[in-house]
């Protein structure tokens, strides 16, 4: 029995893309394979009873080739300051039992899912500005500032509009100046200059 559900919030993903990202149209990856990490920080929302203000995680997610393809690796970060019962929603959000096409859809295409990791989430971001950072206790971090630029160096604003997204409708496009992660193959990450998107969220069963 699925259980009722409502989350919003901001996320921030960084990934191994050119700026824009093939994968947001239904194209191959840049470089043939994916492989990325993110926070989802939920400013309001709920999982049944259990209130999920403030909860927060993170996710390093590996795929061999294109994401349609599947056989996907993904760690699940969750912030220590959660609850027992904010940390059990969460991973049942994750397994995409209780709808939600983001989730439905990441599952599917992630079969192989590690046992969760709990460390300190530090999470900053301006949406508006293109500027964020975060870290995963040890485990990884990404820092992302606005395309720049190459000749004068000004910043470039640019935008990913998806009127029928699953994941957002308006998404920011920055920088990843550098991000990476301390995990073994296949989530091993090193970024410098990749894609990164700002975002909100607001997610529900249909």
């Amino acid at each position: 029995m699925a259980t009722s559900w409502a989350i919003k919030g901001e996320e921030v993903v960084s990934c191994n893309c050119a700026w824009g990202c093939p994968c947001q149209f239904n194209a191959n990856p840049t470089n043939g394979h994916c492989r990325g990490v993110g926070v989802w920080d939920i400013s309001e929302g709920h999982f049944g009873d259990v209130s999920l203000d403030g909860a927060r995680w993170g996710g390093l997610i590996s795929w061999p080739g294109a994401i349609h393809e599947g056989n996907g690796t993904i760690q699940v970060v969750l912030d220590e300051g959660m609850s027992e019962e904010q940390r059990e929603a969460a991973l049942a959000l994750l397994s995409g039992e209780h709808g939600g096409a983001f989730f439905e859809i990441f599952a599917a295409v992630c079969p192989n899912v590690e046992e969760p990791l709990i460390a300190s989430i530090e999470f900053e971001t301006d949406r508006e500005r293109r500027v964020a950072s975060f870290k995963l206790g040890e485990i990884a971090e990404s820092r992302v500032e606005p395309i720049r630029n190459p000749v004068d160096g000004t910043e470039h604003r640019a935008r990913i509009d998806l009127p029928e997204g699953f994941e957002y409708q308006i998404a920011e496009v920055g920088n990843t100046v550098d991000a990476r992660s301390s995990l073994e193959e296949p989530l091993k990450l090193e970024l410098e200059n990749t894609y990164a998107q700002l975002n909100q969220f607001d997610w529900a069963p249909a």
